[in-house]
């Protein structure tokens, strides 16, 4: 019995000992940190939940974003894209509400990277500072600042998460030559900070080489490829505090 109490004991002695508010955190108390799975526990938040740290030389990344294949469904629900589903350690979104918890710390700044792998072996990359999302009540708006990178700059400032049950894009219908789209999400797919469809989307369906290029629905990022959509072989999107 004493053997079972102790064993609970340090379970929850480890798991806040190891708790922390963001991957950069946990990199800076202990530089020889891995990537790996971590538990993370924001203030305000009444349960921990896990995430994937990049530990790279330039700090610690929170994953918030993974896609490498067609094995995890992206076309999800608005309750999907709040509450985060797949595998952290694997292809996975974060969750909305979960980014928010971490982001909306004002002590802190955070940099998103979103980073792009072509079926040719290139890579690109693009970095926002000032990342942070509005809450669930502001339809998680996003919000970015100055861009640096090799992808181009696609992010479009200031606009809400759209779903499949979720429109909040400023379609009332957006013409794109003889073609009207009513709903970005539904030609797009995937969910997505979409407004009057612009031209990126890292949720989209996921195809595989050499039946890559043409899609609308895709992983997009067309001022890195064009002029033809050019749907990603590989996506993440990560953030760290600075």
């Amino acid at each position: 019995m004493f053997d079972h109490i102790w064993t609970s004991c340090s379970f929850a002695f480890s798991l806040v000992m190891f708790a922390s508010t963001d991957c950069t955190q946990i990199k800076a108390e202990s530089p020889q940190s891995s990537s790996g799975a971590y538990t993370m526990f924001p203030a305000g938040v009444k349960s921990p939940f896990r995430v994937y740290c990049e530990m790279r030389a330039d700090g610690g990344w929170t994953v918030l974003q993974r896609r490498t294949g067609p094995e995890l469904s992206f076309s999800r629900s608005w309750a999907d894209y709040k509450n985060g589903f797949g595998d952290v350690t694997k292809d996975h979104w974060l969750g909305l509400q979960n980014i928010f918890s971490l982001t909306k710390d004002k002590t802190k700044k955070w940099v998103l990277r979103v980073d792009l792998w072509d079926y040719e072996g290139g890579t690109a990359f693009a970095e926002y500072q000032d990342f942070k999302l509005g809450s669930e009540e502001e339809n998680f708006k996003l919000h970015v600042g100055k861009y640096s990178g090799t992808a181009g700059t696609e992010l479009l400032y200031f606009h809400s998460f759209c779903t499949l049950d979720r429109d909040n894009d400023n379609c009332s219908p957006c013409i794109f030559g003889d073609i009207s789209v009513r709903e970005c999400v539904s030609s797009y797919g995937g969910g997505w900070w979409y407004s009057s469809c612009g031209s990126a989307g890292l949720n989209g369906d996921w195809h595989p080489a050499g039946d890559n290029i043409g899609w609308a629905s895709g992983v997009h990022w067309r001022t890195w490829k064009g002029p033809a959509p050019y749907s990603a072989k590989a996506s993440r999107m990560m953030i760290k505090s600075v």
